[in-house]
């Protein structure tokens, strides 16, 4: 077929098998059209934008970011293709530019609903809940009265993650008169702050669960949040019996094989020696990142906001963008070397490139700040690969109590995270291998890594932050001891709590639930884990 002797039914009928075939991930076919489509009509911004979204699925984003910036030549100002141009971009961490076309969009967007949630979503992809907030808010506005109960969601969400909780809890109430099933909407109302005994929701998520939820995700998510409310209230044998229904639920309709994710760990402690992770040619690479890591729900969100109150340090929240950089070439090696074991791969990268390419991407972020934080829990996994790449860094590793700790990933809904929570013994085999790995990168690194008790953390914070502050090399400032004046967002499940002066009020918790939690604890002892009685 050749662009003379072509149709525009020949013509349309090409581009829709393309379009197809990419849904259907059938990418040879999608990719034999696409070529004679380009050789028809290069010019054409439609082809231009298949050519980009195949390139997205082959992995190719340099290619994908070429096709749709010649698709926005072909057709100027029109939002979606820019708002996909700033995607690429941000996939690709460049997240200045992105915000550029962004603008762009903005600009372009003429008050179209849809065009501002969009919009708005990729300012929350590009850890900015403020401007997020702001573009949900407009696209409201222009969509009332009909507003998706969706788009409510994303504003409360991003309401939450700002600490401004009145307007969240509004538009979660909007959402529920809409859509009174939405397990996900109960979940995060009951998330905003402690409930009391004049101000709770019990009764009515009580009620919504006698009437039936349909989903069990959402079923699972209403369990959650009366769980959470009857704990604010210590009806504590209540709380934790909504607490096993809902993590069983959950569960249930997840694929999660433990005795995988833990020998992955297994695998990383054995193969990761000290040989491994002394070579680097890095030099003092990294002297500006500061990594926090451990579980979740373990206090790293408080050191972090503790430690961005210091005037040279600014947080960036849980970056995905050293797991991705550094899981992208493992793929390629895997693929180079015709290796299935990704541990393996692990160990032959380039990691001084590794640790220039994340550094680029954060220095964004960062802005002109001397020192930033990069609060992902899961780089605790990474602590060797990034002292090869980034053998300037500070690594601090939050520990807390073993038990408070799983207690508080138990009782946490994480959606599609963490995997490992639903499972009291699975949380345990996870737990165990978890303090393996620490001990493991401890012993072949020592003194690199800095433990920070939670307990000590909020029984004596000045004297922690001194510890942590000297670590860092960063002088003292009494601001760090006030992390509750910090108005920046926090998009974590932690938002509200973070706000709160520091408190002991979480440590010993677990107590209360001793009889229910026996398997957990059970386990941990069987594997010699310390426990406090």
């Amino acid at each position: 077929m050749t662009p003379s002797s072509t149709s525009p039914a020949q013509y349309r009928q090409l581009l829709g098998h393309a379009f197809e075939s990419l849904r259907q991930g059938q990418l040879q076919q999608a990719r034999q059209a696409t070529e004679q489509l380009l050789e028809i009509a290069e010019s054409s911004a439609e082809v231009q934008f298949l050519a980009s979204e195949l390139s997205v699925a082959e992995d190719q984003p340099e290619q994908a970011l070429a096709h749709i910036k010649a698709a926005n030549a072909a057709a100027p100002g029109q939002a979606p293709l820019l708002l996909k141009q700033a995607r690429i971009l941000l996939g690709m961490r460049h997240r200045r530019e992105a915000a550029e076309v962004a603008r762009q969009v903005a600009a372009a967007a003429a008050g179209d609903w849809r065009t501002l949630w969009n919009l708005g979503q990729f300012h929350m992809a590009n850890h900015d809940p403020e401007q997020a907030a702001e573009l949900y808010a407009q696209a409201r506005s222009a969509a009332e009265p009909q507003v998706d109960p969706n788009l409510l969601y994303d504003l409360a969400s991003a309401a939450f993650f700002n600490g401004e909780f009145d307007a969240a809890e509004a538009a979660l109430d909007q959402m529920l008169q809409v859509l009174p099933q939405a397990g996900h909407a109960w979940h995060l109302r009951s998330n905003l702050r402690r409930q009391t005994v004049t101000h709770n929701h019990v009764a009515d998520l009580e009620e919504r669960l006698s009437q039936g939820v349909v989903n069990e995700t959402s079923r699972a998510a209403c369990l959650y949040a009366l769980a959470k409310e009857y704990e604010d209230l210590e009806r504590h044998d209540e709380a934790f019996d909504s607490l096993t229904r809902a993590a069983s639920l959950l569960r249930r309709n997840i694929q999660y094989d433990g005795t995988l994710e833990c020998a992955a760990l297994d695998s990383i402690r054995s193969q990761w020696t000290a040989e491994h992770v002394a070579h680097t040619d890095s030099g003092n690479a990294g002297s500006e990142a500061i990594f926090i890591v451990g579980l979740p729900r373990t206090g790293t969100t408080l050191l972090e906001r503790m430690l961005s109150q210091h005037s040279d340090v600014r947080a960036l929240g849980e970056l995905q963008d050293f797991p991705q950089l550094l899981g992208s070439r493992v793929t390629r090696e895997q693929a180079r070397r015709a290796d299935s074991d990704r541990v393996r791969c692990s160990l032959h990268l380039d990691y001084g490139q590794l640790g220039q390419e994340y550094l680029r991407g954060a220095r964004e972020l960062a802005g002109d700040a001397r020192v930033f934080v990069d609060k992902m829990p899961v780089n605790f996994m990474y602590c060797g690969p990034i002292q090869r790449a980034l053998p300037g860094s500070r690594i601090i590793h939050l520990v807390r109590d073993p038990m408070d700790a799983c207690h508080a990933v138990y009782k946490t809904l994480f959606y599609q995270a963490y995997h490992y929570s639903y499972d009291l013994r699975e949380l345990a085999d996870y737990y165990i291998a978890y303090q393996r790995l620490m001990a493991h990168w401890h012993n072949v690194m020592p003194e690199r890594v800095l433990d920070v008790h939670y307990e000590a953390l909020v029984t004596d914070p000045r004297t922690q932050m001194e510890r942590v502050l000297a670590y860092c090399g960063l002088v003292w400032e009494d601001g760090v001891l006030a992390h509750d004046r910090n108005a920046r967002p926090s998009t974590t499940a932690s938002a509200a709590q973070v706000r709160e002066p520091v408190h002991d009020r979480s440590v010993g918790r677990w107590r209360a639930y001793a009889e229910g939690l026996a398997p957990l604890r059970d386990r941990l002892r069987a594997a010699g884990i310390p426990l406090t009685e």
